[in-house]
């Protein structure tokens, strides 16, 4: 009995040596990470706004920390695609993802998904905010949102709603006034908004809530016209023009964009990727350029955008319930 005794303490103590062998290595790796380059999943094809805002904080992360932060353009199913590879990466801080409206809508808006995005995915840093910007093309003579309300209800069946697809921030943004307003309009998807303004400059469709970053160059060449923004605040790219909340209290819609990894990363790996991130954000060349994408760094604690993360999750399915959308 006394040997088995011997020999189970002796299993505890060896145990007890290798956990205390092992926990100092796990400091040091955080405390040195990155060692190696990062990938970083865009879930989206290169180019778009996504791609750009990956590519602008990866520059200056990889400047920073001495190691490449490599994006990986990995679209399908409408973002989806890209981000179950993160959810299913090691969580090591050595795959992270760019988190986007699509992240927040999809929760709601897909009948079946292979991962709870917010159980899945650990906040690490909010990079920004855009608005979407309500706008109308020439032919539409309303000046303001309370116009444009009058005019599609004197005019039902007239007034076409365009979009960069199904389940967009576009797309759920003119959703979300339609519910507010109960003006309604015909949605028209598009696939990508590139297609959606070519038709809006024609006189195909009448409105559309684009991106800031994809809709400003037409509406700064007189193109078409800005409406409101739809943010709570006016936006400095477009001082003179409205919010919609000014005419319709409590309408809020933009595009959140931040770093997400996979849910059982360490948080001290997660802790020196915010602090990295936040003082990428606060390079006064990096805020600007965020500044001309539409919208003002975010720095604060991955607690501060993992509330952001719930609270527009909230929002969003909202919108898809009382829109009746859905994706099988």
């Amino acid at each position: 009995m006394t040997s088995r005794r011997a020999a189970i303490g002796l299993i505890a103590i060896g145990f007890s040596a290798c956990l205390s062998a092992i926990a100092p290595i796990t400091s040091a790796q955080a405390q040195e990470y990155p060692t190696r380059p990062v990938k970083w999943v865009v879930p989206y094809p290169p180019g778009g706004a996504t791609d750009i805002l990956a590519r602008l904080i990866g520059q200056k992360l990889s400047e920073r920390t001495g190691q490449q932060f490599i994006i990986e353009n990995k679209a399908g199913a409408g973002n989806n695609v890209g981000t179950e590879s993160v959810v299913n990466a090691e969580p090591d801080g050595y795959t992270i993802l760019l988190v986007n409206p699509a992240n927040y809508i999809n929760a709601s808006l897909y009948a079946k998904l292979n991962f709870n995005f917010i159980r899945d995915i650990a906040p690490v840093a909010a990079f920004n905010r855009t608005a979407n910007v309500m706008t109308v093309n020439k032919d539409i003579t309303a000046k303001t949102v309370a116009e444009f309300i009058k005019y599609v209800k004197d005019n039902p069946g007239k007034v076409n709603l365009a979009s960069s697809g199904n389940g967009t921030s576009v797309h759920l943004s003119g959703e979300m006034f339609m519910m507010m307003t109960g003006a309604k309009m015909q949605h028209v998807p598009y696939r990508g908004a590139a297609l959606a303004i070519t038709d809006m400059m024609g006189g195909q469709v009448q409105v559309i809530f684009d991106n800031m970053p994809s809709i400003i160059q037409h509406i700064r060449s007189g193109n078409l016209r800005a409406i409101a923004v739809t943010t709570t605040d006016k936006s400095s790219l477009l001082p003179d023009t409205p919010t919609v909340a000014e005419t319709v209290p409590g309408y809020e819609a933009s595009a959140l964009f931040g770093m997400g990894a996979p849910a059982k990363t360490p948080p001290a790996i997660i802790a020196k990727l915010n602090a990295h991130v936040n003082a990428v954000l606060a390079d006064p060349a990096v805020k600007a350029r965020l500044i001309e994408l539409g919208g003002e760094p975010l720095i604060g604690p991955p607690e501060a955008f993992g509330k952001m993360i719930a609270a527009e999750t909230e929002k969003w399915e909202k919108v898809v319930k009382a829109a009746g959308v859905k994706i099988e």
